[in-house]
C-alpha cells in the first residue's frame, strides 16, 4: 500500500500504526521511582511491542519518542532521554536487522549531539534494504516543524505554486514513502495529538487507552486492533455498508 492509500474493507489490519507513548512519569511516581526510571521502563517495553505488532501483520509502526516541545523539560531529564535513545539503538538495532525490520527516523537531527546522530544514521543505513516491518522513530519531531521544512524544500527547488498539491507536499515530509497512519494509539488516557503527524493523521482512527506506556502489552495491542476493526472509516463519504439503495445528491452549496 503506497503513501496515503486507504483500506476500507471491514475487518482489515491497519497498514500503519502510530503510538504516542505516554505515562512513563506517572508509572514511576506510582511506584515511588524517579522519572528517569519511568523512561527506562518505557524504552524496555519497546521491544515486545515491535514484536507484537510485527506478529500481527502491521507493515509500519511509528513511536513518538521525543517531541520538539520536550526540549522544555528539565535539562537532567532531556539528557537522560538522549542517553536512553542511544542505549536503545545500541541494544536493539542489531536484532531488528536480523529480523529483517527497517528503521527510519522522523524529525530533525540537527539539534542532537554528533554521537547520537551517527548512531541514528548508522542504524538507518544498516537496515535500509530490509523488507520487513518499518519501525519509525519520531525523535526531535514536531508536525508543524516538519511541514515548515517540507514547504521550505519545495520553495528551494523552485516548484511553481500551481504545481503544489497534497501528493507533492506528502513527498517532501519526513514520512515520504510510508503509508499514512490508519491508527494512532495514545496511552495513559490522554486525548491529544500533541503535534504528532498532523498532516498524515488527517483521517487516522484515534484510540486512547488508560494503560500507562510501560504496562502496554500484547492484550492492549489486541484491544486496540479490535477497536480499529469495529470502526467504519468513511473518509468524508459513506462506508460501503451504507451504500445500499440510491444515494442522495450532495448539494454544491
Amino acid at each position: 500500500m503506497g503513501a496515503g492509500e486507504r483500506n476500507t474493507e471491514a475487518g482489515n489490519v491497519p497498514a500503519h500504526v502510530a503510538i504516542i507513548m505516554d505515562g512513563n512519569g506517572r508509572w514511576a511516581r506510582a511506584r515511588g521511582r524517579s522519572r528517569q526510571e519511568g523512561h527506562q521502563a518505557g524504552t524496555e517495553n519497546i521491544r515486545q511491542i515491535i514484536r507484537g505488532f510485527a506478529d500481527r501483520g502491521i507493515g509500519c509502526l511509528t513511536f513518538y519518542a521525543f517531541s520538539t516541545e520536550n526540549w522544555n523539560r528539565p535539562g537532567e531529564e532531556v539528557d537522560a532521554l538522549m542517553h536512553l535513545l542511544g542505549e536503545v539503538i545500541e541494544r536493539e538495532v542489531g536484532e531488528l536487522h536480523r529480523q529483517g525490520l527497517r528503521v527510519v527516523h522522523l524529525g530533525s537531527l540537527e539539534e542532537l549531539n554528533a554521537d547520537l546522530r551517527k548512531r541514528i544514521t548508522d542504524s538507518i543505513a544498516l537496515t535500509e534494504s530490509n523488507t520487513g516491518m518499518t519501525v519509525a522513530i519520531a525523535f526531535n519531531y514536531g508536525a508543524r516543524a516538519e511541514i515548515v521544512r517540507a514547504l521550505r524544500r519545495i520553495m528551494e527547488v523552485g516548484i511553481p505554486a500551481g504545481q503544489i498539491d497534497e501528493a507533492l507536499v506528502s513527498s517532501y515530509l519526513d514520512t515520504a514513502g510510508l503509508p499514512d497512519p490508519d491508527l494512532v494509539i495514545r496511552t495513559a488516557g490522554e486525548l491529544r495529538l500533541s503535534n504528532f503527524l498532523l498532516w498524515q493523521a488527517a483521517y487516522a482512527e484515534f484510540y486512547s487507552t488508560p494503560t500507562l506506556w510501560p504496562d502496554f502489552g500484547p492484550n492492549d495491542i489486541d484491544e486496540a486492533l479490535e477497536e480499529y476493526r469495529r470502526r467504519r472509516r468513511r473518509f468524508g463519504g459513506l462506508h460501503p455498508s451504507e451504500m445500499g439503495g440510491a444515494v442522495p445528491a450532495v448539494s454544491e452549496a
